[in-house]
């Protein structure tokens, strides 16, 4: 719902320590933020949450997004996820 330089500017301000509160819609028509409610960012996501897709499809995302290395620090198995950026 946000365009990618919005997006990359609210990003930077909820990166705390190198780490991004998310929480992922897996399943959802288009990749996209959602919004930004209390420090954490939701997130759409198209790929399903079956063999891992969604968690490949976050990764790719915010790292195209933030054009930095980005790895799920904590979630794999939750909607809610704490993603490492370095």
């Amino acid at each position: 719902m946000f365009g990618v330089t919005k997006a990359k500017m609210i990003l930077d301000d909820y990166i705390v320590d190198s780490k991004l509160k998310i929480k992922v819609s897996p399943n959802s028509k288009k990749t996209e933020i959602k919004e930004v409610k209390d420090g954490v960012v939701f997130v759409n996501i198209a790929a399903p949450a079956d063999k891992n897709k969604a968690n490949v499809e976050v990764v790719k995302f915010f790292s195209k997004m933030l054009k930095k290395q980005v790895r799920i620090k904590s979630g794999l198995k939750s909607k809610e996820k704490t993603l490492l950026i370095s």
